[in-house]
């Protein structure tokens, strides 16, 4: 049985009749809210389970979690009373490197195993990350490195009070990102789907094509118009092989 109340976990429509359960990692800067219209859009026997991070929405004044390692360790067992179904992962961006590593710790720790790793926005995690690393830039460049990534509302940049409450967030989930050391790990034995936007300046197509290493069982890999938030713009086409992928 699933607890009552669980700060990890945001259940934007509760089905108890779910067959298959869809847990969605946000991206840096991200929360639940990026999820929530999603189960209106995909099969009424998949429950959508939006992965809530310390540092935002209704955890905003718990501290954020700066080094993917510690993540895990408080993350992974919080999903283990949802994992009494079939379920599947999707993460964006900063999520694809945690619902990647959150699935290797399911299988090491627990022998549990995702049904499908759906991956977005981010490169294979055996591929160094060559970006000058923001989190530690003086207010006012970090605020414009966040800016030029073109996924906060300019509104929110321009709201000093918002941004004061936001930034450690932020600093938080880059710091998670731009200090992971990745560790050779046995292939995984769950199909893998990776997505891309045409013009992400972060990740390009051969980037998203080595995730296909990191599985032993089948690969693909997904194309669409749009920067590094195509997710927002190419929804109805994400949909559509998520639901292919997982009941087909």
């Amino acid at each position: 049985m699933k607890p009552s109340t669980n700060p990890w976990i945001y259940l934007p429509k509760p089905n108890t009749n779910a067959k298959i359960r869809l847990f969605c990692f946000p991206y840096a800067g991200g929360g639940t809210r990026i999820f929530r219209h999603w189960p209106n859009h995909l099969s009424d026997t998949l429950e959508v389970c939006a992965i809530r991070l310390p540092g935002r929405e209704g955890r905003l004044l718990e501290t954020p979690f700066f080094q993917l390692p510690n993540l895990l360790e408080s993350l992974t067992p919080n999903l283990l009373p949802y994992l009494d179904k079939p379920f599947a992962f999707f993460g964006h961006s900063m999520g694809a490197l945690v619902c990647f590593e959150v699935a290797h710790q399911l299988i090491k720790n627990y022998g549990i195993l995702p049904l499908h790793l759906f991956v977005s926005g981010h490169s294979a995690p055996q591929l160094p990350n060559l970006d000058p690393p923001i989190h530690q830039l003086p207010e006012s460049d970090f605020i414009k490195a966040i800016h030029d990534l073109n996924g906060t509302p300019k509104e929110v940049l321009k709201n000093e009070e918002l941004m004061q409450l936001l930034i450690p967030m932020l600093r938080a989930d880059f710091s998670v990102l731009e200090t992971y050391v990745y560790q050779p790990k046995p292939l995984l034995t769950c199909p893998i789907t990776a997505f891309g936007g045409l013009n992400d300046p972060e990740t390009n197509e051969t980037e998203l094509a080595a995730w296909g290493q990191q599985t032993n069982q089948s690969f693909e890999q997904h194309m669409f118009p749009g920067d590094h938030f195509f997710i927002h713009s190419a929804e109805s086409d994400i949909f559509l092989i998520l639901q292919r992928s997982l009941y087909s």
